[in-house]
C-alpha cells in the first residue's frame, strides 16, 4: 500500500507539472511485474511532447525527491521518438509492453509494432556484446571477490531482460521470479540452471551475492550467457 501511495503521489505531481505536455506516464520493470513487494526501486517512463529546458525545470524538484527515495529518474522520450524507435529498441519495447502500467495519459501502444526479426537481431547483438564485456570484467576482477560481486550485479538485470525476450521469441511463458526465468531459459538454451539461477536471484536482491575470489559461480554465469547467445543465433 505504501508503494502505491508513493507512486500515486509522483503521478499526480508529474501530471500537474506538465499538464497537456504529458503524453503518457508508465511504470515498468520489476515493480510492474510484482517482483519486489517490499517497495524496491521503481522504473518509470515519461512520454512527452518535447524534451526541452522548460520540461526539465518543471520536473527537477519532484525528480530530486523521487531519486532521494531510491528510485531512478524517469526515462524521458518524446512522442516522436517513441513512435520511431521500436525498430531500434525492439527488445526494450517488447519487455516494457509485457510488464507495464499506464499511470497517466494515453495508451502509448496504439500503432506501435515490434517486429520479431528486429527483436531477434538486437537480442543476438546485445548478447554477443555482453559476453565480450563479461569476459573482460571477469579477466580483470577474477581474483577480487568485490569486483566479481559488482560484475554480476551490474549485468544480471540486463541479462534477465534478454532471457525474457528469448522465452517470448520461443513462444514460452515468462515467469515472474528471476531464478525461474533463468531456469526456463536454461532448459531451452542448454546450460545447467544451477548455480546460475540462484546467483542471479541473489544479485537482484537487496544484499546481492557474496562472492569469493575466483568463485566458480561467476564462470558458470559467464558460460550461461555465452550459451544463450549461441541459442539465439539458432532461432
Amino acid at each position: 500500500m505504501a508503494t502505491t501511495l508513493v507512486l500515486d503521489a509522483l503521478t499526480a505531481e508529474v501530471t500537474a507539472a506538465l499538464g497537456p505536455r504529458l503524453v503518457s506516464f508508465l511504470l515498468y520493470g520489476s515493480a510492474a511485474r510484482g517482483e519486489d513487494p517490499t517497495g524496491g526501486p521503481m522504473d518509470t517512463l515519461l512520454i512527452c511532447d518535447a524534451a526541452d529546458e522548460p520540461l526539465y525545470a518543471a520536473l527537477e524538484p519532484l525528480v530530486r525527491r523521487w531519486a532521494a527515495a531510491g528510485h531512478p529518474p524517469p526515462l524521458v522520450v518524446t512522442a516522436r521518438e517513441w513512435r520511431e524507435s521500436a525498430d531500434t529498441f525492439a527488445v526494450e519495447y517488447a519487455d516494457i509492453r509485457a510488464s507495464h502500467r499506464v499511470l497517466a495519459g494515453a495508451d502509448p501502444w496504439v500503432g506501435i509494432v515490434v517486429d520479431r526479426a528486429h527483436e531477434r537481431r538486437q537480442l543476438e547483438r546485445e548478447l554477443r556484446g555482453k559476453v565480450l564485456r563479461l569476459r573482460q570484467g571477469y579477466l580483470a576482477g577474477r581474483g577480487d571477490g568485490r569486483a566479481l560481486d559488482e560484475l554480476v550485479r551490474d549485468t544480471a538485470g540486463g541479462w534477465l531482460t534478454m532471457l525474457r525476450t528469448v522465452l517470448r521469441l520461443a513462444g514460452r511463458r515468462v515467469p515472474s521470479a528471476a531464478g525461474d526465468v533463468v531456469r526456463a531459459c536454461a532448459a531451452l538454451a542448454g546450460f545447467p540452471p544451477e548455480p546460475v539461477a540462484a546467483l542471479v536471484a541473489a544479485a537482484r536482491g537487496a544484499d546481492g551475492p557474496t562472492l569469493a575470489p575466483r568463485d566458480p559461480r561467476v564462470a558458470a554465469y559467464l558460460a550461461a550467457v555465452a550459451r544463450t547467445a549461441e541459442y539465439v543465433d539458432s532461432l
